[in-house]
């Protein structure tokens, strides 16, 4: 019996870069943290640096004319801040030099089926940040919700004309059987849902669980545009290990488990 087909996709390194949204959200992160993070996104010319919205102006500074866009998060990670503050929280990042917005839909919301409150929130935001020359991406965070709720977010998305849908923030753990949290992040089905139901003009964020090269290959090959990740750097010199150049570049890929642990 012959083998199988492997998967491959051709690629090139600085498309692999700007895959990523470099992720500088960690509770933990001081000031300098954040600038040895920003060097990283500088160095390696990744689509943005996303980051909490009290550094806005710092990275905003830093990365000036370097390539590399600002992304900040709104309601983050949990989602329950009131329609007023995320919209003021939104507004104000996008006016100090986000040029992406990721923000946080109100899960109880959503799992209430309460979607006119969902969808008005979205289209708040949304309208905020177009204001001020800037995109948004909606985080829906998976791991809370059932597929049919992803879907009826994706199509008020669609609606809306965001421009990202997002898998999950990276911190959305859940309390698993035996007591402990833990969550799944990005997985293969719910990338293959959300692309199915987004509109052809909305892209997907992939976040929590990409890691590796092999994660961000095989996300790409079912039509993610961007992820987020903070193994930046060792999934951009695992490529150049790997021969990936500024040439395209066909490669060979492990799929993504459906059951793998989160982590970014």
């Amino acid at each position: 019996m012959a083998a199988p087909t492997p998967n491959t996709i051709t690629v090139t390194l600085s498309q692999l870069a700007k895959t990523i949204d470099h992720s500088l959200l960690h509770p933990t992160l001081t000031d300098a943290d954040i600038q040895t993070g920003l060097t990283i996104c500088s160095t390696y010319r990744v689509a943005t640096a996303c980051i909490k919205p009290y550094h806005v102006a710092l990275a905003s500074t830093t990365l000036a004319n370097t390539g590399v866009g600002v992304c900040a998060v709104i309601g983050f990670p949990h989602g329950n801040s009131t329609t007023a503050s995320k919209v003021f929280e939104a507004r104000e990042a996008a006016a100090g030099g986000a040029r992406e917005i990721d923000m946080v839909i109100n899960v109880g919301k959503a799992l209430s089926g309460e979607w006119a409150y969902v969808a008005d929130e979205i289209r708040a935001v949304h309208e905020a940040v177009r204001a001020e020359g800037a995109a948004l991406k909606v985080i829906f965070e998976n791991d809370f919700l059932a597929d049919e709720h992803v879907v009826r977010l994706c199509e008020i998305c669609t609606e809306l004309e965001v421009a990202f849908v997002k898998t999950s923030t990276g911190y959305g753990f859940v309390k698993q059987p035996g007591g402990m949290y833990n969550y799944k992040g990005a997985t293969p089905s719910h990338l293959k849902l959300m692309r199915k139901h987004a509109g052809k003009d909305i892209q997907i964020k992939a976040a929590g669980g990409v890691r590796t090269l092999d994660d961000l290959l095989f996300v790409m090959s079912v039509g993610v545009t961007r992820i987020g990740a903070t193994a930046t750097v060792a999934i951009l010199e695992e490529a150049r290990r790997r021969g990936i150049t500024d040439e395209p570049t066909t490669v060979t890929f492990k799929p993504m488990a459906e059951d793998q642990d989160g982590g970014y």
